[in-house]
Formats: C-alpha cells, sequence, structure tokens
C-alpha cells in the first residue's frame, strides 16, 4: 500500500533472481569472471577491494559521479547542477538527459504524497526502510558518515532518484553494449595472455615482422573467448517481455489508482520520448566525433526504447537479464 514501495516495485523487478544465478555461475569461485578475466582468481577480492575503498551511496547519482571522476564541474546555473569538462562525453551527456527525466518525476511524485514538511520523519514504515537498507544491506558500512539522510521531501527524492538511476539508466550504460563491443572479442579481449614484447625481450624481433600474429596469440583462448562471447550474448539481450523506463505493462495497470499521479507518469514518459529525439540527433551531429564518424557507432545506450534481442539500446525498469 505504501506509495514508495508503488514507487520502486517496478525498479526491482526480476533483480534478486539474476542476482542469484549469478552468484552460480559469473562471480562464484571459478565462475565465468575468474575463468576468462585478466585477474583470475583474484577478480572478485578485486571488486571486493574497490567497494569497500571506494563504494558510497551519495556518489552512486550521476552527477555526483561525474564530479567525482573529475568529468564535471559544479555550475549552479546548469541542469542538474554540473557542467561537462568534455562536452564530446556520450555515457555523461545522454546520462544526464535521464537522470534529470527521472529526478523531475520522483519529485513530482513524492510531492504528491508528501504534503507537509514533516510527514517523510515521521513516516514510521518509510524510516524502517531507510535504517534497514544502511544498518542491513550494508551492514558493513553503516557507521560511514556519508550515508544520505532522510528527513525532509527533498532527501527522500535524491535517495529514490539515485536508486532508480542504478537500476535504470546506470545499468543499462554498462550491460547492454557488451555483445555489440566485446562480442567481436579483438575488439573488447577481457584478457591478454601475454605481455606487451619490450625492446630488450627475444620475442621483440618476431613483434616487429608479425605484430598481428604476435597479437592473434595473446587473445583469450577459443574456449575462454567462447564463454565471454555466450555470456555476453545473454546479457546483452533484452526478453520479449521487458519493461522499459516511463512504460507500464499492461499486467501492471492497477499500479497506482490516482488521475493525478497518472498525470505526472505521462509527463514522464513524454519527456523520454523527447530526450530519444535528443540522442538521434546528436548521433548525426558530426561535430561529435565519438558519436560519428568512420568506425565510430553511434552511442544509442541510453535511448529509453528497444525492441527485444541484441539491440545495444534500451532502458529497462530494472536490472533484468
Amino acid at each position: 500500500m505504501h506509495p514508495i514501495y508503488k514507487l520502486l516495485h517496478p525498479h526491482m523487478r526480476y533483480t534478486l533472481e539474476i542476482n542469484a544465478l549469478a552468484r552460480q555461475s559469473l562471480i562464484n569461485a571459478g565462475g565465468v569472471i575468474e575463468a576468462c578475466f585478466s585477474p583470475g582468481a583474484y577478480s572478485m577480492e578485486i571488486s571486493s577491494a574497490a567497494y569497500k575503498s571506494m563504494w558510497r551511496f551519495d556518489m552512486e547519482g550521476l552527477p555526483a559521479d561525474l564530479l567525482r571522476r573529475g568529468m564535471a564541474v559544479e555550475d549552479p546555473l546548469a541542469p542538474c547542477g554540473v557542467k561537462l569538462v568534455i562536452e564530446d562525453y556520450p555515457y555523461a551527456a545522454d546520462g544526464l538527459l535521464i537522470w534529470s527525466a527521472i529526478q523531475d518525476w520522483v519529485e513530482s511524485y513524492v510531492n504528491h504524497f508528501y504534503t507537509n514538511p514533516d510527514e517523510v520523519k515521521s513516516d514510521v514504515e518509510l524510516q524502517a526502510w531507510w535504517y534497514e537498507i544502511r544498518n542491513e544491506g550494508h551492514f558493513d558500512k553503516r557507521n560511514e558518515p556519508w550515508w544520505p539522510k532522510l528527513d525532509t521531501k527533498e532527501d527522500l527524492s535524491s535517495i529514490l532518484t539515485t536508486i532508480i538511476w542504478v537500476a535504470s539508466g546506470q545499468h543499462a550504460a554498462i550491460n547492454f553494449g557488451q555483445y555489440p563491443f566485446g562480442g567481436f572479442v579483438p575488439n573488447r579481449p577481457t584478457l591478454m595472455r601475454k605481455l606487451i614484447p619490450q625492446e630488450d625481450d627475444p620475442d621483440f624481433e618476431h613483434f616487429l615482422m608479425n605484430p598481428q600474429l604476435s597479437f592473434l596469440s595473446s587473445l583469450p583462448s577459443q574456449l575462454q573467448a567462447t564463454k565471454v562471447m555466450a555470456v555476453q550474448d545473454t546479457l546483452s539481450t533484452h526478453s520479449p517481455d521487458e519493461e522499459y523506463l516511463g512504460e507500464i505493462h499492461p499486467l501492471n495497470s492497477h499500479w497506482v489508482n490516482d488521475y493525478q499521479v497518472m498525470k505526472l507518469f505521462k509527463r514522464f514518459s513524454a519527456r523520454l520520448e523527447e530526450i530519444e529525439e535528443i540522442i538521434n540527433a546528436r548521433n548525426k551531429d558530426n561535430r561529435l566525433k565519438n558519436r560519428t564518424g568512420a568506425g565510430v557507432p553511434p552511442y544509442e545506450l541510453l535511448l529509453p526504447k528497444s525492441g527485444p534481442g541484441v539491440t545495444g539500446r534500451g532502458i529497462p525498469n530494472s536490472i533484468s537479464i
């Protein structure tokens, strides 16, 4: 019955299932990642160390992430409060459009249900949810000082925008380009079996005589390459019943029985259609060399809609494969 549950529910679809499957065959000991990526048996140990030292909820939102990585500077007059230091950065430029649309939708939704300033702080269920996220979901980081407070409508909107962005736009940008970019193994090999030859190496002359052979002999084995290709194909495939950002599946049409909320949602959907047109126009702009030109595929990973299959585009509501 809780309105925040209803807002987040579409963004959690299938997530527990895909997490369970990943633990069984992808990130498990001896699984695909350890068998086919350069760090080998240390792959998950490195990931865990990165999580321990770098992961912060307050940095998971796109604007904060861009600032942390030095790819943007604060600008109160710019959309989302940040200005890119490199204009031709497709992920950031398109991502900020998606982030802004999610932010506007979430803020309007929260303002609809929480009309008084103190209602967020006094919402017992909401406070218990946020307590559980911090103290049980991230037990090892429960005492970190950077956890956002949940006292105001602004706090709530910021937290929800981050969660929805990670489950939708962030995941889409990372996930659905895996096969289009990495399915041809020499383009994005997950490991190299030989070091780059140095001038004092015995094999350096052979490298100079036939650099192509040296490169090809460094690539993953056929078994490793086939495994990675199969996994990338599976992960990059949209299912026929995919639910995309800004859509409501007919089976969930009872989602929110509130005319005003549905009006706000339709505005969100319309904004995403506008963003799709903006991205398509950017991909035809000859000035943007990271989007168009000889040998440069258009950046479509943050186009909101897609059909089924491997399309290299489309933002599902949730982390679902």
